[in-house]
Formats: C-alpha cells, sequence, structure tokens
C-alpha cells in the first residue's frame, strides 16, 4: 500500500527546505510516540544515511533497548536539490517485511507557503502513519515559526553554544532545535570528545579554556531527582548540581561578559506543599530538601551575576514528552484502563510541554533583554484530577481507579512521595506573560495529543 500525504506551512519553500537539511532536523521530526528514536541523521539528503533504534520500555538506568535498528539510505537517484529526496529501508527483517520508500517534497504554495509532500510507499497501515505525519508538520511549521520570532542577536547571527547534559530528554531537543535554527551547539561531555563539536567537561576542575569562543553557556546536567529519597539519593542530586554549577558560572565570569548563562532550575524552589497560593518568580522559596538543594544551586550561578554577565534561570515544572520523563509511564497505567487520580487528586500540577520548554531555552539563549529567573511552566497549571481525566480522554480510556495516596511512597519513600508525586504547586510564568512569549501549547489536552499521537493529519498550518 501507499500513504500520499500533503501540508502547507507559513515558511518560504527556500526556508522549509533549509530547515530539513539542517542537523538536529531528524531528531525534531521524529515523533515521542514512535516505537524506534533517532540515533544519527544523514548527513546529506542526497545520499546519507540515518539510523533508529528500538526505544526502551523502561525509564532510566532500567530501559533496555531490544531488537534491530532501522537503517534508513538516501537514495540519490530520488534528489532534486532544493524540491525531492527519498529513503528507502535497508536493514533486515523491517526491507523485507515493509518495503519501505519514502519520498519527501517540497514545493512553493501561494502566499509564500511551502507544501510539504510525503509519500510512502510500504506494507504498513496508513492508520499507524498518519498521527506520525501529523507530527511532522506541526512540529516543522512551529519550529519555523519561533526560529523567526526569535532570531538572535545581530540580525540573526548564528551563536556558538556550549551545552551541558546535552544526552537527556531536554538537551537532546534543545540541541536539536539550535542546530535547525542555524546555531553551532559545542557538547560538554563528561568522556572523551568524539570530535569538534564536544569537549571534555571536569565537573570538579574544569578546563579554564572550556567556554573559549562560547557566546551561551546551557547548563542541563543533573542526576535525575526522581528515585527513593534516602539520604544517599538526595545527597547525589545535591552534588550533581551544587559545586559544579558554581564552577562553570566561575568560568563565565572570567570571560568578562563575552559568555552568557543560562541555567536549569526547578520549581522545586517554592517547596512542595504551597496549596492554593499562585506562585510567582518573586515568590519567597519553600521548605523541604527539593527546595533546599534548588536554592543553593540557583545561588552557584552567583560569580557568572556578579561578574556582569547575563543570567538566566529557568524554573522547569513538569515536562511533558511522550519519549521520557513522567508522562511515559502515566500514559502506559491509562492505557491499561487502570489509571486514576492521585490521592485526593486537588494537588496543583504545574506543567510544560516539551516543545515549549525548549523554545523557552531559545528565546533564553538568543534574547539579549532577557535575564533573572524564568518560570518555564504553562500558563493554564490544572489539578492532578484533571490531568487525569484529560489524559484519559486523550487515550480514550477510563480513570476511574483512584492510585491510593501512600502509593507513591512504596516507590519513592515518604519524602519522596511528598516532594515529587503528592507536590502541590500553582505556579504563574510571569516574567514569560509580561514577554508576550508565545506557547505552542498553553492547554493541556493539546499537548498531550501532540507528545502521545492522537492528532490528526493537518491540511494547513
Amino acid at each position: 500500500m501507499s500513504i500520499d500525504l500533503t501540508c502547507s506551512i507559513r515558511a518560504g519553500a527556500d526556508e522549509a527546505w533549509d530547515y530539513l537539511a539542517s542537523p538536529g532536523a531528524f531528531v525534531r521530526i521524529s515523533p515521542p510516540f514512535m516505537p524506534l528514536r533517532p540515533v544519527s541523521e544523514a548527513d546529506s539528503l542526497r545520499d546519507g544515511v540515518a539510523v533508529l533504534e528500538p526505544r526502551s520500555a523502561l525509564p532510566g538506568p532500567l530501559g533496555v533497548r531490544f531488537g534491530p535498528r532501522w537503517i534508513a539510505q538516501h537514495d540519490p537517484a530520488g534528489y532534486v536539490e532544493g524540491e525531492r529526496f527519498v529513503d528507502r529501508c535497508v536493514s533486515q527483517p523491517y526491507a523485507g517485511l515493509t518495503g519501505w520508500v519514502h519520498e519527501h517534497t517540497v514545493t512553493a504554495g501561494p502566499d509564500g507557503t511551502a507544501v510539504l509532500g510525503d509519500r510512502v510507499s510500504a506494507r504498513v497501515p496508513g492508520r499507524l502513519l498518519s498521527p506520525v505525519f501529523a507530527y511532522r508538520y506541526r512540529q516543522m511549521a512551529a519550529d519555523l515559526d519561533r526560529i523567526r520570532r526569535f532570531p538572535g542577536p545581530d540580525g540573526g547571527r548564528p551563536l556558538t553554544v556550549a551545552v551541558t547534559g546535552a544526552s537527556g530528554l531536554v538537551g537532546t531537543a534543545l540541541c536539536a532545535l539550535l542546530g535547525v535554527a542555524g546555531h553551532r551547539v559545542i557538547r560538554l561531555v563528561r568522556g572523551t570528545p568524539r570530535g569538534a563539536d564536544e569537549r571534555r567537561w571536569d565537573t570538579v576542575d574544569p578546563d579554564p579554556a572550556l567556554l573559549d569562543g562560547v557566546d551561551v553557556l546551557v547548563h542541563l546536567a543533573g542526576a535525575p531527582i526522581a528515585g527513593r529519597f534516602t539520604d544517599r539519593h538526595l545527597a547525589g542530586v545535591r552534588d550533581s548540581r551544587v559545586g559544579p554549577t558554581r564552577r562553570l558560572a566561575e568560568l563565565v565570569a572570567a570571560r568578562e561578559g563575552a559568555t552568557a548563562m543560562v541555567s536549569s532550575s526547578a520549581i522545586g524552589l517554592y517547596g512542595a506543599d504551597r496549596g492554593d497560593q499562585t506562585l510567582a518568580e518573586d515568590s519567597d522559596p519553600g521548605s523541604g530538601p527539593v527546595a533546599d538543594i534548588v536554592v543553593d544551586w540557583e545561588s552557584d550561578c552567583e560569580p557568572a551575576l556578579s561578574a556582569g554577565a547575563r543570567v538566566v534561570i529557568v524554573r522547569t515544572g513538569l515536562a511533558l514528552s511522550g519519549a521520557g520523563g513522567l508522562l511515559a509511564p502515566l500514559a502506559a497505567i491509562v492505557r491499561t484502563g487502570l489509571g486514576g487520580r492521585l490521592g485526593s487528586g486537588r494537588q496543583w500540577m504545574s506543567w510544560i510541554a516539551l516543545d515549549d520548554l525548549t523554545d523557552i531555552y531559545l528565546r533564553a539563549i538568543v534574547d539579549p533583554t532577557m535575564s533573572g529567573a524564568v518560570n518555564a511552566v504553562a500558563p493554564e497549571p490544572v489539578t492532578n484530577d484533571e490531568f487525569t481525566r484529560v489524559l484519559g480522554a486523550v487515550l480514550r480510556r477510563p480513570t476511574v481507579v483512584p492510585v491510593p495516596g501512600f502509593a507513591p511512597g512504596l516507590v519513592l519513600g515518604s519524602r519522596g512521595a511528598d516532594e515529587l508525586a503528592l507536590a502541590d504547586q500553582k505556579v504563574d510564568p510571569v516574567v514569560l506573560r509580561g514577554a508576550g512569549h508565545p506557547f505552542r501549547y498553553p492547554g493541556l489536552r493539546a499537548a498531550l495529543a501532540h507528545e502521545l499521537g492522537a492528532e490528526k493529519v493537518p491540511g494547513a498550518l
């Protein structure tokens, strides 16, 4: 069978083609709900090779990937510069089972639009492919819109951006977005660098030249906070943030204003039990182990601030992605029909779609007027009860089986349950509101539909 789809987006044909040819495009338009995830992208649309591998069924270190890789070879015979490229699956057993051939086209539409075309010849039901292309079209249109809105300083001069934690959920998405936006990414890694776009980062004694030539440092690295809240676990969370962040800030300070710093943080700073109080960036910190860590983590940026560098601190809420974090396991439970509210369900959840989070980082990187703390949350927080009902509606599953309030403690311990699973924080993105920041997904339903593949293919965006 074959599927033949088109979508018109608000972009020039050259702009759309350049996006598809840029490093990071393959990652940006690969849906998180697909069973395969990108490993490497083709270095050329003419004759490059892209590789995907099975996603892990379990999160974190428990995750083990089973199954063969999907290898897509681009076909030079089907390539027309600026108009068309073709890839075909060449790896077994997929090639034999599907006979996959995918023709991509970009043509100029009316009124400065671009028409994206996808023709797939394969033994795959069209209903399985439709959500994939709905995701791709929506993602590409929104990315191009944000790139135009946030072009960077000096008329859109490409920046050199160093990123810690580049292989994590947020880091992977952000590095890809920076790539399609035309910026150079240098990944700061703790192992041996594998090329000119990687530098070794010693968290205890970083090289004084680590940030040479870097316009903006983005600091995302830190041990996962999820886990059983033992003293050892909390010490690991603290030590991965408090200390390494200060040493990076000292390197930024030594750059005498040549490098800006964008550091991740968390709304955990406000404490785990704030009830119906609306929390803005100038609200007082709360109490508890997570709040204590985040306060010290943010304080580590002080050397850069004191030196006059531009510093943005991104206080992140519950980041929603079908590829990882909390959403994937929650969706898996709801799909069984056994999902339900957690405890009373009255606790506030301040969430943000992963793509909105990467947009905020992009703006923090390129916008010289942005500085200080920024609440990276959607403008419409919801209660746990509402979150569960909307998730069930998107997945078309009932959510009538409540989870007892004591249940999270069996996994996280009592402290972990209170600080994470039962946290009650109603956070408002006041700074972003004041800056007129556009959200792709201000409402929960659209965000979940995008991440979980519940969208229909649009005719135009």
